[in-house]
């Protein structure tokens, strides 16, 4: 039996490098999101985190700008956005702006958590919520997008009467729940908390709602892949990404680092269960491997879309990466 082709995107942190900075983060995050349209992803997106060495994408709407206009039919958007650190206005204002300048390619993922530590958190609200009124801001934010209502006092310009797809963000049930209640395709973060992700589709499955948005279930699932020619060299290309987890797992979050050969050996067993667990949804490998790997969790997930994911050192290699999972995709 086969495995079915569906469609792939590109999750971007704008990875800043040892070394580097994120300008050449920007340059290489338009660069890698104009190789992923001509191997024909469907989207690139780009995730809001705060005060992290390693991450350049905190301004997200203004890089998501940045990418879009180097790229021509891509989708581009948000990985999310971390409603709780905004007003839905702000937001829905920013995302009418991008999609007045980039019609039809632009999409909003809303998520819950702050994206950031609580000293962060509390710098940029400077009162902290807990995210409970996360589904009220997503209705507001959703109502912006609306035509305008006579005598409508508070309005989105640009924004009403736009068409921005708003997509729910989670790694647990609540943003199942929310989606599901609200009728929205919903994206889980497989590619780092893979817990609950079975439960999470159970759940937003059984309870979806049809809506004017979306008339039945849309899943998309984070993946990571660290693919290479070989399986050697992909291990260790890898080591990049697990160096970072280890780092911002234990409070010291980094630039991302050169690869480590036989890293992960160095690691006490506390630290390897961890990142056992949380690179479960990975491909690890060459080209064979990675496609097994995809395949395999295809099948088991029923996804209706994958968001790949890979945090690579060298630009170069993370390149081929997303090529070689372009090639997967295609060979389903």
């Amino acid at each position: 039996m086969s495995t079915p082709r569906i469609p792939f995107s590109v999750l971007d942190l704008s990875p800043i490098t040892e070394g580097s900075d994120a300008s050449q983060s920007f340059r290489n995050s338009r660069d890698l999101a104009q190789h992923a349209e001509r191997w024909g992803y469907q989207r690139y997106w780009l995730a809001e985190h705060h005060s992290m060495p390693g991450i350049a994408s905190a301004a997200t709407a203004v890089v998501i700008g940045h990418v879009a206009a180097g790229t021509s039919t891509i989708r581009v958007g948000a990985g999310g956005v971390m409603l709780p650190n905004h007003s839905p206005l702000v937001i829905a204002e920013q995302f009418g702006t991008l999609e007045s300048l980039f019609p039809g390619r632009i999409d909003l993922g809303l998520g819950r958590a702050p994206g950031s530590d609580q000293a962060a958190a509390r710098a940029m609200r400077r009162a902290l919520t807990s995210g409970d009124e996360f589904p009220q801001d997503v209705i507001e934010l959703m109502n912006y997008f609306a035509p305008a209502q006579e005598g409508q006092r508070v309005r989105a310009v640009p924004g009403e009467g736009l068409n921005v797809p708003v997509w729910i963000l989670g790694s647990s049930l609540f943003g199942a729940q929310l989606a599901a209640a609200l009728g929205l395709p919903y994206a889980f973060a497989s590619h780092f908390a893979p817990e609950q992700m079975m439960e999470a589709l159970r759940v937003y499955r059984a309870q979806f709602r049809p809506s004017v948005r979306l008339d039945k279930p849309y899943v998309m699932l984070g993946f990571n892949v660290f693919a290479a020619d070989t399986d050697e060299e992909a291990a260790v290309l890898a080591t990049s990404m697990q160096q970072a987890f280890v780092n911002l797992r234990s409070g010291r979050p980094s630039r991302l680092k050169p690869p480590r050969p036989g890293y992960f050996d160095t690691l006490e067993p506390p630290q390897q269960f961890m990142l056992a667990n949380v690179l479960s949804s990975a491909a690890i490998g060459a080209p064979d491997t990675v496609r097994a790997k995809l395949a395999a969790f295809i099948e088991k997930t029923g996804a209706d879309e994958l968001m790949i994911t890979c945090q690579m050192f060298d630009h170069a290699a993370r390149l081929r990466s997303f090529e070689i999972a372009a090639q997967a995709r295609d060979s389903l």
